[in-house]
């Protein structure tokens, strides 16, 4: 197993597209393929371009200026082939606000509700056009916390430029204030705002 590191930071698209490619064409064996950049639309091309490799890259925003990609290379990715198109995207993210009030989806059986909450935020994290922001209210402040099963495809969305805001009444009272492993803790007046100025809401 080898672990191949690509540093991008400065540099502009289609250049960290292009040093990833090149970096799996050179592996030789399996491995994990780590790529740093330094904004949310490097991070988009970057994780678009390695889940056309059949792979399941995920993204975290380590701070401000600095991202990171990682994708678990299964064997020698082999020469891919220089005249293949690499399209520089512009910033995927669209006007739609994701509102959380549970860590569970849909009513009936909570088990069920989890699985299905964890699939819908994966699900997320896969369109071509990204939410604008992910609010986490009540229940749904579970979900950006240590330990969340959804922990770290919400990392991966907040990398790509999703804002990510979990209430802080919320965090308090269930007694997770110093809990909150992505994003930012949030007041009602921020969550309002956000609300009002999005093109779409959608409640999972």
């Amino acid at each position: 197993m080898s672990n191949v590191v690509v540093n991008a930071v400065g540099d502009a698209c289609p250049i960290p597209v292009v040093k990833t490619m090149k970096s799996l064409g050179e592996m030789t064996e399996g491995g994990i393929i780590e790529v740093h950049v330094d904004n949310e639309t490097a991070v988009q091309n970057v994780m678009k371009f390695v889940s056309g490799k059949n792979l399941n890259p995920v993204s975290e925003k380590l701070e401000d200026n600095h991202f990171v990609i990682r994708a678990q290379v299964p064997g020698a990715a082999g020469p891919i082939a220089a005249e293949e198109e690499i399209g520089c995207i512009p910033d995927a993210r669209g006007t739609t606000v994701i509102a959380f009030d549970s860590d569970t989806m849909g009513r009936g059986d909570d088990a069920l509700g989890e699985i299905l909450m964890k699939g819908f935020i994966y699900a997320l994290s896969q369109l071509e056009e990204l939410p604008k922001a992910m609010i986490f209210y009540n229940a749904g402040a579970k979900l950006t916390v240590e330990g969340s099963a959804s922990l770290e495809d919400i990392k991966s969305l907040e990398a790509q430029g999703v804002e990510v805001l979990t209430c802080g009444t919320c965090l308090n009272f269930y007694g997770l204030s110093e809990k909150l492993a992505v994003g930012s803790v949030s007041n009602m007046y921020t969550i309002v705002e956000a609300l009002s100025a999005a093109g779409k809401v959608i409640k999972p």
